[in-house]
């Protein structure tokens, strides 16, 4: 293993980013002087940080540096996917404490660009310095869009429908999974410790969990995938939503957010909220609410978006869209009706990073 002093700043920022090659005509210059330089004529420039803790946003424990580099990426590019704009740079931040290694940023950088090739994004430049905390990731992702055609949270209007991609819940369900196996894990550990057992504490250094039948929900929480590909399908059917963002922190708390910018209320139906087979079945083995746990989970990565009801023909032949309700006047509050018919307030209980430091 390589110690990252031995290369210094500059040693690893040039390591890691060396045969970086620029892919869009709007790259003029990338990694290697003061600033990048960008060339954006005709477009609007769409511009989106996010910043990620070790200890809040993600635990090293069960995910490897190859898929957070991955995850990290990811989450900036569906930003921009959200605004129904097209990535195209990113920048790219590392605090980094002693116990990381030339090799381990070798594993992020490669899930990094795994991302960005998937979705034709440069890296364009960064930063590096050292943290006494854990590892921090500040991404900044760039992208363009079509003068009139970017899409905000504020443009709901009464009778829109709301609309979803994919499923959700399954993020949150496979986090609740890593969780109560890393709980396992350390309680078995203290226990041999406790009573000295060096047989059971070798076996536990070489301990796999059994997570057979629950893939995908480990998939959803560890490799998380930017709906691009849903943004490409709208424009080929020519339907532009009226309110856009992605479910980070949870369905419930994003619909909210658009019905308060845009000054609308809604109606969404529980029976019509997409959730898959292994979410339920992990909701159930928890002894969770699925409902719940999809309103409020977070971390799908999903769209939701509004659109105007004369594209309702066009909207149910987009394969992974799912119709969930309608956007209603403001006075009517916004409402989740149960499948038995029974109506309740939404609440914006997702996640909430800084709650705990309140």
């Amino acid at each position: 293993m390589t110690d990252i002093a031995k290369l210094g700043e500059f040693g690893l920022i040039d390591h890691l980013t060396k045969d970086i090659k620029p892919k869009n005509d709007s790259t003029v210059y990338g990694v290697g002087d003061d600033c990048a330089v960008l060339h954006y004529p005709d477009k609007e420039v769409l511009v989106t940080t996010d910043l990620l803790m070790e200890g809040v946003h993600f635990d090293l424990t069960y995910i490897d540096l190859q898929h957070l580099g991955y995850k990290s990426a990811m989450v900036n590019i569906s930003d921009v996917f959200a605004m129904n704009g097209t990535p195209r740079q990113m920048t790219v931040s590392l605090a980094l404490s002693k116990r990381f290694t030339v090799e381990d940023m070798e594993q992020f950088y490669s899930g990094l660009r795994m991302a960005c090739d998937k979705w034709g994004v440069d890296i364009v430049g960064g930063d590096t310095t050292s943290s006494y905390t854990g590892l921090a990731i500040s991404i900044t992702c760039i992208g363009e869009g079509e003068k009139g055609r970017i899409v905000y949270r504020n443009g709901a209007k009464n009778t829109d429908l709301v609309c979803v991609t994919g499923d959700l819940g399954a993020a949150y369900m496979g986090l609740q999974l890593l969780e109560r196996e890393k709980s396992v894990y350390y309680q078995q550990v203290a226990e041999a410790r406790k009573k000295n057992d060096k047989k059971t504490l070798e076996e536990l250094a070489h301990f796999q969990p059994d997570f057979a039948g629950k893939e995908y929900l480990l998939q959803r929480q560890l490799q998380t995938e930017a709906r691009g590909d849903i943004i490409q399908k709208l424009r080929e059917a020519n339907i532009l939503p009226t309110a856009m963002m992605d479910i980070s922190d949870g369905l419930s708390s994003e619909l909210i957010h658009i019905c308060k910018q845009s000054g609308v209320g809604c109606r969404i139906f529980e029976k019509n909220i997409p959730i898959d087979y292994q979410t339920a079945v992990m909701a159930e083995e928890l002894n969770m609410n699925v409902t719940t746990c999809a309103l409020n989970g977070g971390e799908d990565y999903e769209l939701l978006f509004t659109v105007p009801i004369g594209d309702h023909e066009k909207i149910q032949q987009i394969e992974g869209v799912k119709l969930i309700g309608h956007i209603t006047e403001e006075k009517y509050g916004r409402v989740l009706v149960t499948r038995d018919g029974n109506e309740f307030d939404l609440k914006a209980q997702g996640w909430n990073p800084l709650e705990k430091a309140e």
